[in-house]
This record gives structure tokens, C-alpha cells and sequence, in this order.
């Protein structure tokens, strides 16, 4: 069994596959003080002892250098297993264009890598999370380069904190464009507003690759605006987790591992 580990800024995903089947997977808080101990025990919590005893495998890709230490700690200590940690020097099976490879993302390498293998090019993910990310991959599997957008709850923390009158609501899907309350009107122009943010992000790439690309979304809180926003066409939560997947196998069949 194979654990795929995607630490970000929010939130860390955990996923167990097998073979090329992802059996489960969980989403917990990122938190920075967390200790190897404390993680091992939210994975033991998750996953019951037998599952934990057929982990043999690991790979993360993270956002949150500080985090890598703690899971590899945990990884070490409790699962005797070394992990692979993603980076641009690994064999990923796509070019990357940025001019500065090592300045790419982890997880918009594997978004990447995950979304050429399964949907071809050209291609856009959008994923949103702490950050709301553009990532292009073209007809011929490379890494474009993309966008980086204030995500969702970024964006709202900061406008409640700023605005004296406005208070934090919770995110969730707003019945119609305009609000007959300050709450329905936040909630409209936070996700409305992030689905026209896309769907115009989507059309200026298109206009500058000269082409129509596929569109998918992923991240925890992509569920928001699926089905709002007019150019993404699928959904795909663990878009991640099939690309550290594939990017662990890419690493064995070159004997990177």
C-alpha cells in the first residue's frame, strides 16, 4: 500500500492506494506545531492497525516546508519507510516551462502530472485552496506555467478583518446572484464572484494558448463553485493524490526511489 500525502497551507490530504486504486482518503488541519507523534496518531486514528501495517510506501508533496520534517519524522520513526518528497528534480514525465523549475509548487507539479495522464491537453486545473491556482499543461504534456489568485477563504477572512460593518458568515453555495441580506450578499459576492473570477482567468489563457482547453477543478473547495463557474467542465478531489501516485511509479520504473 502506497501513502500519498499532500500537505498544504489548510489542509493536509491523506490518501492510501493500492496498486493504482485509491481505497481512501482524509482531509485533516495543517497545523505547523504539529509534532511526528501527534501526526502519527490522527493516521492511526483514520486508518485501523492492519491498514497502517501494509503501508510500505510513501511519497508528499507540501507548501509548508516545516510540515515535510514532521511527516518524514513520522513516516521514519512509526512506519519504517523513507518517502518520496516531489520536487522539480524528479522524473515526472512532463517538461516543465517555468523559467525556474524549482519555484514550481509540488502540488501543481502533481496536478499536473495527474492531469495530463488522465485528461490529455491542452488543459487547465484550477485548484482552490488557501490560494486559488492556474495551472496549464499543453497538447504536448508541458508544464505551461499558470496563475496564482487570493483563494476563497483568504479573500473573506481578509474582507471581514478589514470591513468594520461586514461579519464572517459561513461558505456555502448562495441561492441567487442578488441578496435580499448582508449575509446572502457576502455569500454571493464571495462565490459568484470566484466562479467569474475563473471563468474570466479561463478565457484569457485560452486567448493567449490560442486554443480551448479542458478545465478541472480540485482542491477543498472546489465543490463551492462546481456547476456555477461556465468553463470548468469536471471535478476532480483527488487530482493530487493520482498524481503523487503516478509520480511514485514514474520514480520506480527509473529506479529513483
Amino acid at each position: 500500500m502506497l501513502l500519498a500525502i499532500d500537505i498544504g497551507n489548510s489542509n493536509t490530504v491523506i490518501g492510501c492506494f493500492q496498486g493504482k486504486k485509491l481505497s481512501n482518503f482524509f482531509r485533516i488541519s495543517s497545523h505547523p506545531n504539529q509534532t511526528p507523534d501527534e501526526v502519527y496518531l490522527i493516521l492511526k486514528n483514520l486508518l485501523n492497525q492492519k491498514s497502517l501495517g501494509k503501508i510500505k510506501a510513501g511519497i508528499i508533496c507540501s507548501v509548508v516546508p516545516s510540515l515535510i520534517t514532521v511527516y518524514l519524522e513520522m513516516l521514519q520513526k512509526y512506519l519504517k519507510i523513507k518517502p518520496v518528497i516531489v520536487s522539480s528534480n524528479l522524473p515526472l514525465g512532463i517538461k516543465i516551462l517555468y523559467t525556474d523549475p524549482a519555484q514550481v509548487g509540488a502540488d501543481r507539479l502533481a496536478n499536473a502530472v495527474a492531469a495530463w495522464k488522465l485528461y490529455g491537453g491542452p488543459t487547465i486545473v484550477v485548484d482552490l485552496g488557501t490560494a486559488t491556482t492556474f495551472d496549464v499543461i499543453s497538447a504536448k504534456g508541458e508544464y505551461v506555467g499558470g496563475a496564482i489568485c487570493p483563494g476563497i477563504e483568504t479573500s473573506a477572512v481578509d474582507l471581514f478583518r478589514r470591513a468594520a460593518q461586514l461579519f464572517k458568515v459561513k461558505l456555502e453555495r448562495p441561492e441567487r446572484v442578488i441578496g435580499k441580506t448582508t449575509e446572502e450578499s457576502l455569500r454571493s459576492g464571495i462565490i459568484f464572484g470566484t466562479a467569474g473570477q475563473i471563468d474570466g482567468m479561463v478565457e484569457k489563457i485560452e486567448n493567449e494558448l490560442g486554443k480551448k482547453c479542458k478545465v478541472i477543478a480540485t482542491g477543498g473547495l472546489a465543490p463551492l463553485v462546481f456547476g456555477l463557474s461556465k468553463k470548468i467542465q469536471k471535478m476532480n478531489l483527488s487530482l493530487t493524490l493520482e498524481g503523487l501516485r503516478l509520480i511514485y511509479e514514474k520514480c520506480q520504473s527509473t529506479s529513483k526511489i
